[in-house]
């Protein structure tokens, strides 16, 4: 049994954790983070696969954890699809270094790498390598030139800009 307990930890501990040479950012303020987000672009995952006009909806949870509403369309489908998890700080609150989990006890990393400090209006953010990508918004559109300037930023942290897959102006459910 503590083989097989061993094994299952092993397998799940590596799903954490921020790509190498990366750092999310200092002074993270969840209060600020809260709210609705907006794909704008991302780098195409399995979990999102066939979804557009996808949101994320950030809100506190009784425990201090955080509740995350992730909503898309389904574009194969013609429907909308919606899934409700939960967020954890990995450490420190004041890093915007988080695991999320959909799936009972199993987390994936949420490390905000780059961040409009002034207002909170975009986000970098990856997962635990740099196969997951994505460019937030707080509105459904970004201006193009903010856009190529973050898209820039993520070239230049290692992420393969080529493949992104960018979001035209969202419909309201």
């Amino acid at each position: 049994m503590k083989k097989l307990l061993l094994l299952f930890f092993m397998l799940f501990a590596g799903c954490t954790g921020i790509p190498d040479g990366l750092t999310v950012v200092e002074d993270f303020r969840l209060e600020r983070y809260l709210g609705t987000w907006y794909e704008i672009a991302r780098l195409d995952n399995r979990f999102e696969k066939d979804l557009g006009q996808v949101s994320a909806e950030y809100s506190l949870r009784d425990d201090g954890g955080v509740k995350v509403v992730n909503r898309g369309y389904d574009q194969k489908k013609g429907e909308w699809k919606a899934i409700e998890g939960k967020a954890l700080f990995v450490a420190d609150t004041s890093k915007g270094a988080l695991k999320v989990s959909f799936f009972g006890p199993f987390y994936a990393s949420y490390n905000v790498l780059a961040l409009d400090r002034e207002n909170y209006r975009w986000a970098l953010v990856c997962g635990r390598n740099r196969d997951l990508f994505w460019i937030l918004s707080r509105q459904p559109e970004m201006e193009p030139v903010l856009l190529k300037r973050l898209v820039a930023k993520a070239d230049s942290l290692g992420f393969e800009t080529g493949k992104l897959r960018y979001f035209e102006k969202q419909r309201q459910e």
